[in-house]
């Protein structure tokens, strides 16, 4: 079965064709980081206007990369949740029609469902169970995973997400958008010796976070160590960066070794656009190599948002008999605990 896979939930714009034989046949992914930063941030309605642009055209060059035809598509998958209402629209309405149009199957994908099977796309892939931290700009989540829909959550943030709190705190220390990649370059410059930040509830029981006072504490210690220009040096900003960054990687991994310890587990899935950074890969395979555990990934370029992984995870429901109707959903808030099991 090929399978069109359409990403479009936030401010990247993701295409995949996914063969359930061959494997990934072709991707290409555009993003829209240029757009939006000289706002800071995303700009929702900016973000849907340019998928409306990029999306038939992105399908269109992955088409021609696979040197196949729109008629050789068996099913179209698009991310029907959560993300950005309008965003979500443009790929759902697209994926739908243009399934429609080839009278295929369609099917809504979980966002996050996607990034946790993303390593499924690797030579070696982890098998079932397993324990996924999903982390990025939205989420920070631990789950048991028995299999494909057999999600169990264990813990979650109860704030700021940890992909959210690299973003706040590179405004604070003046980088550029988007924010997480720039502390993590940033921190490679800086003395892991000169401050210590909190771990936020590690000492507490559960494996829930929190990352919002670890965020206050970030902007006092900024605001102590400014010059009477109200800037800092470059190498407090560098040290700034890298303490924050071992503080969120720190509690990150003791909380990942607290999740396996208590499901009996022995591996880890990490996945969602922070599981790209350096620092928590290396810290997470030390970690575990002491307790005789793994750590699984996906190579960087499916970290973030992208259309391969909802390709292979619409193509897995798919080939189990699921299919959406003609109405089009998108859930911008959507529980990966609602899924159905496979």
């Amino acid at each position: 079965m090929r399978v069109l896979g359409i990403e479009t939930s936030c401010d990247e714009t993701g295409i995949a064709l996914y063969d359930s034989e061959q494997g990934l046949l072709a991707e290409a992914l555009y993003s829209q980081i240029e757009l939006h930063a000289e706002y800071g941030g995303v700009v929702p309605e900016l973000a849907s206007r340019d998928h409306i642009r990029k999306t038939l055209p992105l399908i269109e060059q992955v088409l021609a990369e696979a040197g196949l035809r729109r008629a050789d598509i068996d099913a179209v998958a698009y991310t029907s949740g959560p993300g950005l209402v309008g965003a979500l629209m443009v790929g759902a309405m697209i994926g739908r029609g243009l399934a429609y149009a080839l009278a295929v199957p369609a099917i809504g994908v979980h966002h996050m469902e996607g990034h946790l099977l993303a390593p499924m796309l690797e030579p070696q892939p982890p098998e079932f169970p397993f324990i996924a931290l999903l982390v990025s700009g939205g989420h920070t989540q631990l789950v048991r995973v028995d299999g494909i829909g057999q999600y169990q959550l264990l813990g979650e943030s109860l704030d700021d997400a940890a992909g959210e709190a690299f973003d706040k705190a590179a405004k604070m220390l003046g980088l550029a958008y988007p924010g997480g990649p720039m502390v993590a370059k940033l921190a490679e410059q800086g003395d892991n010796q000169r401050f210590d930040f909190p771990r936020p509830m590690v000492k507490h029981p559960g494996l829930d976070f929190s990352f919002s006072g670890l965020k206050t504490f970030t902007l006092n210690t900024v605001n102590a160590h400014k010059n009477e220009q109200g800037e800092l040096d470059p190498q407090t900003q560098a040290d700034i960066a890298c303490a924050f960054q071992q503080a969120v990687v720190s509690t990150l991994v003791i909380k990942c070794k607290r999740a396996l310890q208590q499901e009996g587990l022995k591996r880890l899935v990490i996945a969602g656009g922070v599981s790209a950074n350096k620092k928590l890969r290396a810290d997470l395979e030390n970690a575990l190599a002491k307790i005789k555990a793994s750590v699984f990934y996906a190579r960087p370029e499916f970290c973030t948002d992208n259309g391969a992984m909802i390709a292979y995870a619409g193509c897995q429901r798919l080939l189990a008999g699921q299919q959406d109707d003609l109405a089009v959903k998108t859930r911008p808030r959507w529980p990966m605990e609602q899924l159905s099991a496979i």
